[in-house]
Order: C-alpha cells, then sequence, then structure tokens
C-alpha cells in the first residue's frame, strides 16, 4: 500500500521526474560523479582492484540456463549479466584508497550508485538509451534512498561500529537508482528495495583491510541485481522499511529505529544533496583523518616558526585530541589500508613531510624509522566534547617540545568538508591528477568536458 513507508519509497522512486532536480543538485551530482570517475581511475593501479580484475577474468562461472522471456525492452540485455565486471570492479576501485565521498549521515554515496547506472546504461538497447538528465536522475534517487534510510536512526549520525554503511544503505540505494533508470512499477519498486535489503550488510571489522572495498562493490553489484530480479517478477517482504513489531526488516541494522515516509516528488520537494552539500576528500584515507591532518598541518608551521624548521628531535610528545571510535584510532599501523585508517599515522605523516598524498601509504613510507620515532611520541586523549560524529568532530595536535614549550593546531572543519567544500579548481586538480595515472590528457579533459554537459547528452552510455 502507498501509504506504508515502503511503498512510500516505491511511490517516490517511480515518480520522480528531472525537472525536479534544482541547478544547485545538478550541479553538485555532477562533482560527485567527475570525482567518483577520477578516484576510481587512480584505483585501478591498486593491489585490491588486481587481485579482483583476475578474479572475474579467471573465476566466471559457466552461464546459467536461459531465463524465462522478459518483455521488451529488458530481455535483449538482461541475459548478458552485466554485473560481474563492470558494475562490481568500478566501485571496488573507487574505494580502493578510500579516496570518495563521504556523506552526513556517515556512508559513500556515489560509488554504490555510479557504477550500476554506468552498467546499466551501457547496456540496455540502442533504442533504449537513457538520456544524460535521466542518468543524473537516477543518480539523485539513488542518493535520497541513502540518505533518507540513514535519517531512520540516530545510531547512523555517528561514525559506525557495527555495519559499514554503504554496504547496507548503499545497496538499496543502487537498487533505487537502477529502478529508476529502467523505469520499473511502483510495486517492482517496492520488490526491488526489499530484495536489496536481503543482500546488504558488511560488518565494521572489516575497515582497514582489503576487503573493505568489497562493501561498496557488493552494493553495488547486489543492488543492480536486486532491480533486474524484481523487473523478471521476484516479491519480497512490501514493508520492508516499515517498523514491524517482533519481525526485522531493515531496522534489522540499525537500533533507535524510527522509519518515517518519503514525501511524494513535486514541484516543492527537496533533494537532499539541496540541504547539505559532499565531502570530498583531498588524499586517500579515511575522512576522520582529514581533521587531523589539517590540525599537523597548522602547528607544524607553528613550529617551523618558532624553530626555524622542523626538527622532530626538538619534540617530546605529540598529543592528539580526537573522538572514540575504535577501528580508526591505531597506533602502529603495518599495512596501507591500516595506515589510512589510523589518527596517529596520519597526524605523524603530516608533521614529518608537510602533506598526505598517494605516496604516504606505500609500504616504504610506513615503515620510516622517522616516522616510527614519531609514532612513539603520541598520546591520545578523548575529550568528552570531540563526539565520533562527521558534523560535530575536531582533531587537535599538540607538540610538547623539549624546552616546555607547547605548539597547538586545531581543526573543526576541513578543507573539503561540506561546511567548507572544494572549490572548483580544486575538484578539477583532484580529478586530473587521479586520471592522469591511467589516461591521456585528452581522454582527461573529455570526461570533463562530458560530465560538466551530462544533462545534454542525449545517450548517457557515451559516458
Amino acid at each position: 500500500p502507498e501509504d506504508t513507508v515502503t511503498g512510500s519509497f516505491a511511490s517516490f522512486i517511480s515518480a520522480a521526474r528531472p525537472e525536479q532536480l534544482s541547478q544547485t543538485v545538478r550541479q553538485r551530482s555532477k562533482r560527485m560523479i567527475l570525482d567518483s570517475i577520477g578516484v576510481g581511475l587512480v584505483g585501478s593501479t591498486t593491489r585490491v582492484f588486481d587481485i579482483a580484475l583476475r578474479y572475474c577474468r579467471v573465476g566466471t562461472a559457466p552461464p546459467p540456463p536461459p531465463p524465462p522471456a522478459l518483455p521488451a525492452p529488458l530481455e535483449p540485455w538482461f541475459p548478458q549479466r552485466p554485473a560481474r565486471t563492470p558494475s562490481s570492479l568500478f566501485p571496488r576501485q573507487t574505494h580502493s584508497m578510500d579516496f570518495d565521498d563521504t556523506w552526513h549521515p556517515a556512508t559513500h554515496p556515489s560509488g554504490a550508485v555510479l557504477p550500476a547506472l554506468l552498467a546499466a546504461s551501457q547496456m540496455l538497447p540502442a533504442n533504449t538509451k537513457p538520456n544524460g538528465l535521466d542518468f543524473l536522475l537516477a543518480f539523485n534517487v539513488g542518493l535520497e534512498v541513502q540518505g533518507r534510510l540513514m535519517h531512520f536512526s540516530t545510531e547512523a549520525h555517528d561514525i559506525p561500529k557495527r555495519f559499514h554503511p554503504p554496504s547496507v544503505v548503499g545497496t538499496l540505494g543502487s537498487a533505487a537508482a537502477t529502478a529508476k533508470l529502467l523505469s520499473l512499477s511502483p510495486a517492482q519498486c517496492c520488490h526491488a528495495l526489499g530484495i536489496a535489503a536481503s543482500l546488504a550488510g558488511a560488518p565494521m571489522a572489516n575497515a582497514a583491510t582489503q576487503a573493505k572495498p568489497l562493501h561498496v562493490g557488493n552494493a553495488t553489484r547486489l543492488g543492480l541485481e536486486a532491480a533486474l530480479l524484481a523487473a523478471r517478477g521476484m516479491e519480497a517482504n512490501p514493508l520492508i522499511l516499515d517498523e514491524i513489531p517482533g519481525c526485522s526488516g531493515f531496522s534489522a541494522f540499525y537500533s533507535v529505529y524510527q522509519p518515517k515516509p518519503l514525501p511524494a516528488p513535486g514541484q516543492q520537494h527537496q533533494f537532499l544533496l539541496e540541504k547539505q552539500d559532499i565531502a570530498f576528500k583531498r588524499f586517500p584515507a579515511h575522512l576522520g583523518m582529514h581533521w587531523v591532518v589539517d590540525a599537523a598541518l597548522s602547528v607544524r608551521n607553528l613550529f617551523i616558526n618558532h624553530a626555524g624548521s622542523f626538527s622532530p628531535s626538538l619534540i617530546r610528545s605529540i598529543m592528539l585530541k580526537i573522538p572514540v571510535s575504535k577501528y580508526i584510532n591505531r597506533p602502529f599501523p603495518s599495512s596501507e589500508h591500516q595506515a589510512r585508517h589510523s589518527f596517529q599515522f596520519n597526524a605523524c605523516a603530516a608533521l614529518l613531510d608537510g602533506e598526505v598524498g598517494l605516496g604516504s601509504f606505500s609500504e616504504s613510507s610506513i615503515q620510516r624509522r622517522e616516522l616510527r620515532e614519531l609514532l612513539d611520541k603520541v598520546v591520545v586523549e578523548h575529550p568528552e566534547d570531540n563526539v565520533a560524529n562527521f558534523d560535530k568532530m575536531y582533531g587537535e595536535v599538540a607538540l610538547l617540545l623539549h624546552t616546555g614549550d607547547v605548539l597547538t593546531g586545531k581543526c573543526d572543519t576541513f578543507y573539503g568538508h561540506w561546511r567548507k567544500p572544494l572549490s572548483k579548481e580544486s575538484l578539477l586538480k583532484k580529478f586530473r591528477s587521479n586520471a592522469s595515472h591511467v589516461l591521456p590528457e585528452e581522454k582527461v579533459e573529455a570526461i570533463i568536458t562530458l560530465v560538466d554537459n551530462l544533462e545534454n547528452l542525449p545517450d548517457s552510455s557515451q559516458l
């Protein structure tokens, strides 16, 4: 029924129209798409991607028996099973360096949606290809579903402890976006969400490992499959998002669960992306690291002004004031993925080098004697007012010198946060730097032009 929470989401997915996307929403979502493509391209140079690529090349199972006939236009392309490579490899690329965008409540929204839409656009028959505006609308439907689901629980507003959010809301976001691109009926959209809920969820214990990028890859792939299965006629619980006493649906992933209907789209509907921008990362690490890096760079400048140059031997101890979050409190990381999730490592790398970048997480950089000596000096405090919440936390780095002097740097909002968004120039610089690891300059510039004019693209598969 349409008066249920799940029914309201299904109706929204089906009824949303391109004219409901404001200019702000279009621009912000195009920035997200461009950044995700760049992050995905540089992510294709990683060990994680190489493992996944070799698996897809040699581990493909024999094709299943032909399924029953589908109504046109889905029949010509559904049997090709597009989920295996383009929809699962690309999101693993985007998250392989933890370089992808982040929203609040905490999740990585683009990586779970964009690859599914790229795969579906590429494989739809020529006479049914969605245009660029349809693509933008489906992308924003996927974002909206993720954002609304995250607001169902106060637990979701804090840095996660149990489930990695993209593996939960991202799976349903991928299903919603794909369902929209395929023009599924409200009933089919409802079932796509229900199917996706049965395919969702990954534990936070696999953060800071090579398995973490699989969370985003599976969200894309399984959400896409959920929409395709719903298109075939598979059914699921039509109340999957509702609160049903004694029988968990989507509430299984979150405590203090209070679902709310999604208002019907109309001229007055305001997408969440209109209200809150996205956070773009300046370097490839967990979002929380960006606060301590900016704080460390600030206190490093004070140190140089104080002593004339940066000399670690003058430092007695390094105090970090950070929120409580166990999986990113790693005193001595031993791998690149642990280093990307270590307050201590990122603060010390910024102090030592004056920057944090792609090369900061190489094995040789992680194992440097000078860096290890700085890590030995780190002491951590968890002030009560520094909560594990990307909208409220701060990072503070204090250097106690052997002279007794104390120098302090603090960051409340890093450059790239939704309250302090990257400029167009900074975002383009990041994209060009990432994409140039894989593509020649002319192709890099062609992608920029294509995304910038996406709503005017007659065939989104060109992307």
